[in-house]
């Protein structure tokens, strides 16, 4: 499985085709939000009165958070932290592991900050479709307001279907999101500059006084109010998260040539319109589309939703790929659907998990307008713990001044830690389900990590050296018998179990022997001349480890196709694969808490085997089991 980094090689002839392909999986999200961002601004408990200042003075909010949040943080500063050309707080996180290899505290510390910045995410995955498709099917109840009864039931159907579906891939779909989410950018531009063309003094906005100025004349309210901003930049995270697929030099041209100056756009007309038609707040983005298109701009924005849905499902995926990989979550079944692109997988537990979640939110919070208060929480606490990393990436790789650090993070922390705090307060209005998801999945994550090296001390505790062992088989040699025997390990300098107990249990050896270690480098690809490493221990007896990026599918008879230990190809049709499995016992030993091991030990139960995981064939596997108290 030879295997280098996808990032794209753009040349000036590329780079409008993938620019255009970001926009179908990049945007989707941050691109919806005019659907239902500002109306959250000026309804609800914390309402912000619908007056010409306060219209403007929210507008250069939303200004000024898409430009230093978006363009300038994550587009021009935050993408540069590439691990290999791969984006994304996981990927983020796998590379400070690497650069803080020798400082075990400092890295364990900003690891468990990345982790729990990569659980926000799965909060954010089931609050986003939720929310978008919800307010796509509001247009509904503009449109007639005896429509209102089936907004819930529509939006019901068209998730299930949106779910449902992902079994199947987007390889096909995929190829129409781009050119539908240019149409959106340019619709929602249109309708919003006939309204900046009747009433022009709305782009006096750009000036960030008036932001300033509304924060310090509303006080609390205006500090709210920032809770209800901060839903125009979510989908920042994608933008980094998906630099992999595209390379950064597309996404950055989509961002400035269409998407940025689309939003304002609309943002300005939907200001313009509130100033000359307060009233009609609540629905300001649909009431900025004449009568005779409202129609076919709902049913466009249900379109633009579900692509928006589909980027951050498709993201959850991904993240969990490399949540396993990484050894952060148990192994599990991953779907490839498509035979020619990597990144499209399907991982079905995750895939029902997630739309279970999403069903709750829309029967729970029943509009747009109810899940926007909880929407927000996770997604800057994700933001804000990106700055953090990134500014350690700033200061260790690329060697930045300390003073131009502190300053920078000063900076960046002062917008991100407003937007949180204004989003806590969210907590008992909503913002808790975010947080509880993340909460979760933070604690599965660090139980099973935390249960892995628990499970690796144990089991090193009680094998038997490897040296001495083959030491003592070249003096009193056991029965050899034909073909080749590979037993997997994750400590090449132990005995496996499986070896142990083969020998003790059929009393004979296979002419060659391979101890075989697969790890997880913290680099998203390996090259092939990379992918092996071969010891010779002498007495046909062969270590061998092979190495898989965290974005990589660990196919391991494909890895040993090219593998000769002994001169010698090794034929599948002649080897046998020995597993130890193990039967876990969770004990009040000094390691976790009884719950937390009593928790990994229902992971590891649930969790896919080895066989599968690592694509070796059943009918040549032998599972030799042992009992392990933690």
């Amino acid at each position: 499985m030879t295997q280098s980094s996808p990032v794209p090689q753009v040349h000036k002839n590329g780079l409008m085709a993938l620019s255009v392909a970001a926009l179908g999986v990049v945007y989707g999200d941050i691109g919806t939000s005019p659907l239902y961002a500002l109306q959250t601004v000026f309804t609800g408990d914390h309402a912000v009165p619908v007056t010409p200042e306060n219209v403007l003075g929210v507008l250069s909010l939303v200004f000024w958070s898409l430009i230093l949040v978006v363009a300038v943080k994550f587009v021009m500063f935050i993408m540069r932290a590439d691990n290999h050309g791969e984006g994304g707080i996981m990927a983020l996180m796998a590379l400070i592991q690497r650069l803080l290899k020798n400082e075990t505290r400092f890295r364990n510390v900003l690891v468990l900050l990345g982790l729990f910045g990569a659980s926000l995410f799965f909060g954010d995955g089931i609050i986003t479709p939720a929310i978008s498709v919800l307010s796509a099917m509001e247009g509904l109840e503009v449109a007639s307001p005896s429509l209102t009864p089936y907004v819930i039931p529509l939006s019901i159907v068209i998730l299930v279907a949106l779910f449902m579906i992902q079994r199947k891939g987007t390889a096909t779909v995929g190829g129409m999101f781009g050119p539908i989410m240019i149409f959106w950018f340019v619709t929602i531009a249109v309708l919003g500059m006939r309204e900046i063309i009747r009433i022009p003094h709305v782009l006096v906005a750009v000036n960030p006084l008036l932001a300033l100025s509304f924060l310090a004349e509303h006080g609390v309210l205006g500090f709210l109010a920032l809770g209800a901003v901060v839903l125009t930049v979510t989908g920042a995270e994608a933008l980094y998260a998906d630099m992999g697929h595209f390379g950064a030099r597309p996404i950055r041209f989509a961002w400035f040539g269409l998407v940025l100056p689309s939003l304002l756009i609309n943002y300005f007309g939907q200001g313009a319109f509130m100033i000359h038609n307060p009233a009609q707040a609540a629905n300001a983005f649909y009431d900025l589309t004449p009568k005779w298109a409202l129609y076919p701009m709902i049913g466009l924005s249900t379109v633009a939703t579900v692509i928006a849905s589909q980027a951050v499902i498709s993201g959850v995926y991904s993240m969990t790929q490399q949540a396993i990989q990484l050894g952060f979550l148990p192994r599990t079944n991953i779907v490839h659907t498509s035979a020619r692109e990597m990144g499209q997988i399907y991982v079905p537990t995750m895939n029902w998990l997630i739309m279970l979640g999403v069903l709750a939110l829309v029967l729970g919070f029943k509009s747009s307008a109810n899940l926007g208060w909880a929407y927000g929480l996770a997604v800057t606490g994700t933001i804000t713990i990106d700055t953090v990393l990134v500014f350690v990436v700033a200061r260790r790789l690329w060697h930045w001044n300390r003073v131009l650090i502190v300053a920078g993070l000063a900076f960046f922390l002062t917008i991100d830690l407003g937007f949180l705090g204004a989003n806590l307060v969210k907590l008992f209005q909503g913002g808790w389900f975010p947080l509880a998801i993340g909460g979760l999945m933070f604690t599965l994550m660090a139980t099973w990590k935390r249960g892995k090296e628990l499970l690796a001390e144990r089991l090193h505790t009680q094998s038997i050296e490897l040296k001495p062992f083959l030491d003592g088989l070249k003096d009193h040699p056991p029965q050899r018998v034909s073909g080749t025997a590979i037993f997997l390990t994750t400590n090449l300098a132990k005995v496996p179990h499986a070896m142990l107990h083969n020998l003790l249990h059929n009393k004979v050896m296979h002419e060659r022997v391979i101890l075989l270690t697969v790890r997880t480098r913290t680099a998203p690809w390996v090259a092939g001349d990379e992918r092996v490493e071969v010891e010779d221990l002498g007495g046909q007896f062969y270590a061998v480890t092979l190495y898989f990026g965290f974005k990589e599918e660990p196919d391991v008879p494909l890895a040993l196709q090219t593998v000769m230990p002994g001169g010698k190809p090794i034929d599948m049709m002649e080897t046998s694969f020995f597993l130890s499995r193990e039967t876990l016992i969770a004990t009040k030993m000094p390691g976790m808490a009884l719950w937390r091991e009593r928790l990994f030990v229902s992971m590891a139960r649930n969790g896919s085997s080895a066989t599968a995981f690592f694509h070796i064939p059943t009918n040549r596997v032998i599972e030799l089991g042992t009992q392990v108290e933690l």
